[in-house]
């Protein structure tokens, strides 16, 4: 499990059941909401509305169902109570959901690493996924927890300019920061993701990798709706925000896509939790083959071109709920061996 576009052997798919926005604190507010919301109190909380749940737990079982037919083995998360309270010594929430197996959980080689994620309310988000990592690490695998943070009131600084929210007083990063690149691993800097985090995990995968931090990319939160490697030699980026000063220095050699202008597809409520490029948040199966969402139609057009096939699925929601199906989904495994993809 060494890079993002191995031919695809088994995979997590979260779930929608129960999905919320917590509890507003400072965490969520800086990290999720600074800079749409005048004030913390303005942003509204609680459970989704049923028809955004029960359509996308819809289109999730599809999901399922269309990689099972080309042999991915797919595994959900545990049922678990997501508006259950979070109680620390520090600071008491409640949770969020586990749409998003992608952030909590990084699975490089046959290491497993639960992140120290950036928001309060996915403390315990890795309760869901117990039981799966009891039986990966029973079968082999590695399984390791970052230090859990404190996430005291000091990490986070909503009036601060983007990118400069999240403080580096201890490691914190959720896994969606990072893009395996065979022996490269790319980590994102931004408001989920600080400069301690990108030197722990250096620390832990040793000297077979170089964690290359990635600063003045993307401010926001997570990269997979901004630089996607496809296969070897060929990334796909977002133009609005990669450019010749930025392009991370080991992808240079790579030839480059331009992701095209995207299908703005909508949202439910007041405001987006996303933006319009959630659209290339895409998620490879084989180095021939990827799931997109079957209105992106120019993307597709551009995949098909440079040799892609493309699996056309949807997720209605996915600018309400934050996440495309790199998000919500985590490889497991992928066949393949470790390399260095230097052109």
């Amino acid at each position: 499990m060494y890079n993002e576009w191995d031919p695809l052997e088994e995979i997590i798919v979260g779930t929608a059941t129960g999905a919320r926005v917590p509890r507003v604190d400072r965490s969520v507010y800086t990290v999720e909401f600074a800079g749409r919301y005048d004030r913390q109190d303005e942003v509204p909380s609680g459970l989704y509305p049923d028809r955004v749940i029960q359509e996308t737990e819809a289109e999730l079982q599809n999901l399922c169902e269309e990689l099972e037919k080309i042999g991915v083995v797919v595994r959900r998360p545990g049922q678990r109570e997501t508006a259950a309270e979070i109680t620390t010594p520090d600071w008491s929430t409640d949770g969020f959901h586990d749409y998003c197996p992608r952030d909590g959980l990084l699975a490089i080689g046959d290491l497993v690493i639960e992140t120290p994620m950036a928001l309060r309310a996915r403390f315990l988000e890795s309760l869901a996924y117990k039981d799966l990592l009891l039986e990966y690490f029973a079968s082999g695998a590695r399984w390791i927890s970052a230090p859990k943070p404190r996430l005291l009131d000091e990490m986070f600084e909503p009036a601060a300019p983007a990118g400069e929210r999240l403080q580096n007083l201890e490691p914190v990063f959720d896994a969606a920061n990072i893009m395996r690149v065979g022996t490269d691993v790319l980590y994102l800097v931004s408001d989920s993701g600080n400069e301690l985090g990108w030197q722990w995990l250096q620390a832990v995968l040793g000297k077979k990798y170089t964690v290359h931090p990635c600063r003045n990319l993307y401010s926001s939160t997570h990269v997979d709706s901004t630089v996607v490697p496809l296969r070897p030699g060929l990334v796909l980026v977002n133009p609005s925000r990669v450019n010749d000063d930025n392009m991370p220095d080991f992808l240079r050699s790579w030839n480059v896509l331009h992701c095209p202008e995207p299908v703005d597809i909508g949202f439910t409520g007041d405001r987006p939790h996303c933006s319009v490029w959630i659209a290339m948040n895409l998620l490879m199966v084989r180095p021939d083959l990827a799931v997109v969402d079957r209105r992106q139609t120019d993307l597709m057009r551009l995949l098909e071109k440079n040799g892609i096939d493309v699996l056309p699925l949807q997720l209605t929601h996915s600018r309400t709920l934050s996440g495309g199906f790199h998000c919500v989904t985590m490889d497991v495994r992928r066949s393949g061996s470790l390399e260095t993809y230097q052109f």
